[in-house]
Formats: C-alpha cells, sequence, structure tokens
C-alpha cells in the first residue's frame, strides 16, 4: 500500500542535506521544515551528515565550509575548529566505542580527531592522486564495530583501504573487479555476526567481502534500459536492528532520469525492486536510519525527492517537499 504526502505527524527529525541549498530540517517527520541559516551557511555545500552512536540526538554535517554538530536534533549548530574549512569534506564517521574519535574523510585522504573536534590529524593514506576523476574522494568512513583499532575507508575511484591500528597507517586492499570503476566506491556498510560482511557500493552494484576484504563477489542489478552501461548505485544501509534487512539506492546512471531503492530481508541472498508511490527523478542517493527508530528509513533521489517508510521498507511515502541536489540525510528520534 503505498500513498503520496504526509497523512500523520511522525515522533522523529528528518535533516537533509543539499549541495547548494545548505541544510533543511523538519522536526515532524516531513510535514514541516526549517533552513537553518547560522552558523551554516544557508547556500552552503553539505555532503555528509552521520549521527552519533551513542547519542542518537547529536548530528555532525560535513560540509565545504567546514564541520559542523548540533545537539539538539539539528535545530541548532555550532562550528568545530579544524584545518578542513577550505576542502571537500565527503563523509563523517564517530567511534561507536569511543565518540571522542572521529573521522572526516575529504578530498583527498581523511582527519582525525581524538578529542571530540578540538584538534585534528590529517591522515596520510596512501591514496592514488592519479585516478581517473583527479583528485580521489574518501566518500565513506567505517569504525569497525567489532574492534576500533580497524577503521575502513571507500575512495572514489581507489577501491577499499583499512587500518588495523586506528588510522595511523592504511592497507589499500584488493581490487574489487577489473575495471577501475568496481573501485569507485560510493556507499560501505559492516554487517558484523559469526560471518562478518563488509559491503560496498559502486557504478557496477553491489560487492561483498566475507574474508575481511581479501576478496569481493559482486551483484549486479538488471538494467532499466537495455542501452544503459550498467545499473548504478549509491548508498547502502542496514537496518539497525535486523541485519538481513538492507536498502541499495539505485539508478540507471548518475545522476540519471530515473532510480528505485533495491532490498533484500535475507541478507543479501535475494533482492526486490521496490515499487515507490513516485517514479524517483535520478538515481536513490543515500538513506537515514537510527537504531532508536529501527522501521523508519529515509530515501532520498539526487533531485530532490525524498521517500520514507514506517514499516522497514514495506510501504513508501514520497515527501510534498522537494529540494535541489540532495547528498545526504539523517534521521533523529525526538
Amino acid at each position: 500500500m503505498f500513498e503520496e504526502g504526509i497523512t500523520m505527524a511522525n515522533d522523529y527529525t528528518i535533516c537533509v542535506a543539499t549541495v547548494g541549498g545548505g541544510l533543511s530540517v523538519s522536526p515532524d517527520g516531513g510535514e514541516t521544515w526549517n533552513r537553518v541559516r547560522d552558523p551554516l551557511p544557508s547556500e552552503c555545500n553539505i555532503r555528509a551528515l552521520t549521527v552519533y552512536p551513542d547519542d542518537a540526538h547529536r548530528i555532525i554535517a560535513g560540509t565545504d565550509s567546514g564541520i559542523f554538530r548540533s545537539d539538539d536534533n539539528g535545530v541548532t549548530w555550532g562550528k568545530m575548529e579544524s584545518p578542513m574549512d577550505d576542502l571537500q569534506i565527503w563523509s563523517v564517521a564517530v567511534d561507536p566505542s569511543d565518540s571522542e574519535t572521529i573521522f572526516a574523510g575529504t578530498r583527498p585522504e581523511a582527519f582525525r580527531s581524538k578529542d571530540g573536534g578540538k584538534s585534528w590529524q590529517h591522515l596520510n593514506m596512501g591514496v592514488n592522486m592519479n585516478c581517473p576523476i583527479g583528485t580521489p574522494r574518501t566518500t565513506n568512513v567505517i569504525v569497525d564495530p567489532r574492534d576500533n583499532r580497524t577503521v575502513w575507508a571507500g575512495i572514489e575511484v581507489d577501491g577499499v583501504y583499512k587500518s588495523l591500528d586506528g588510522g595511523d597507517n592504511w592497507i589499500h586492499m584488493t581490487e574489487l573487479g577489473p575495471d577501475p570503476f568496481h573501485g569507485d566506491i560510493h556507499g560501505m556498510a559492516i554487517q558484523a555476526g559469526p560471518t562478518t560482511s563488509i559491503y560496498c557500493t559502486s557504478p557496477f552494484g553491489i560487492a561483498t567481502s566475507t574474508d575481511e576484504g581479501e576478496s569481493w563477489d559482486y551483484h549486479y542489478f538488471p538494467k532499466f534500459n537495455e542501452n544503459d552501461n550498467r545499473s548504478y548505485c549509491r548508498g547502502v544501509a542496514i537496518k539497525p536492528d535486523d541485519p538481513n534487512v538492507m536498502f541499495v539506492g539505485n539508478g540507471d546512471s548518475i545522476p540519471g532520469i530515473t532510480g528505485t531503492i533495491q532490498q533484500t530481508r535475507d541478507g543479501g541472498k535475494t533482492w526486490q525492486r521496490t515499487e515507490l508511490p513516485v517514479v524517483p527523478n535520478s538515481v536513490v542517493y543515500w538513506f537515514g536510519t537510527n537504531k532508536a527508530v529501527p522501521d523508519s528509513i529515509v530515501a532520498a533521489s539526487l533531485y530532490g525527492y525524498v521517500y520514507v517508510s514506517d514499516d522497514a521498507g514495506v510501504s513508501w511515502r514520497k515527501l510534498p517537499k522537494e529540494f535541489g541536489e540532495i547528498r545526504s540525510v539523517a534521521l533523529t528520534p525526538n
């Protein structure tokens, strides 16, 4: 059952980060919106939003004007002093076992703070500065929930890097496929368990490693059109309380003219294309989830459509409000 628009106010906050349109915040699940204008510039570029793992109301925003933090579901913000004011920040991660440790993936490489953002250290990751897109972007950083000394990073276009000492030193993992763009990493996720899986999305699909990144198996989604080069993938999210349920943002290309959400409920053995109430106008770019509201998922197309599910992806609604170019979304409980 699908419906367009809002039928009830939901008790969570949605943050939408854009390129050129700053940050918008809805305190009632998408019914009303407020544009943040200070201290984040109202027309700034924001490519990364992350909710703290130990505080569901605290959010970090990575922008082209520095890094900012909110402690009240995005209502008010403060700027962290950092050496990243003139860099593009593409990803932010907080250590789940020590929230004073923060990573920011930039263009290129990354920075780390061990004191909650008071001071920062540049991390020399050794990325390939001659990749096909020029200066590479660190699109994902994940602190391994099993051991915070292990840190994973996905690079656009330079594959997967791993640190075994908290980010001091980095290893370039095996290539994900024969084409350089198999290693054009867009999204990453970890499913920890008896057999831990590392997931990466790229223009080709979703790759899975069950041997700590030593080898990868790709799943390729069906093309939207016969003449498409491939079925393009962007963000990936795992349901916070059920690792068998996963979502992948999919589309015909980047930015593309159409897209969908691919989902699995059996840990990736089978995938189904989601029938959304309004066909996306571009690739589905990113997701927001939160363990405090595990059945709610926010998804956004690159070109401004926002979708919400409150039943773990069984049904979806499109929010009436539309945006410009969305790069990240976040979800927090009220």
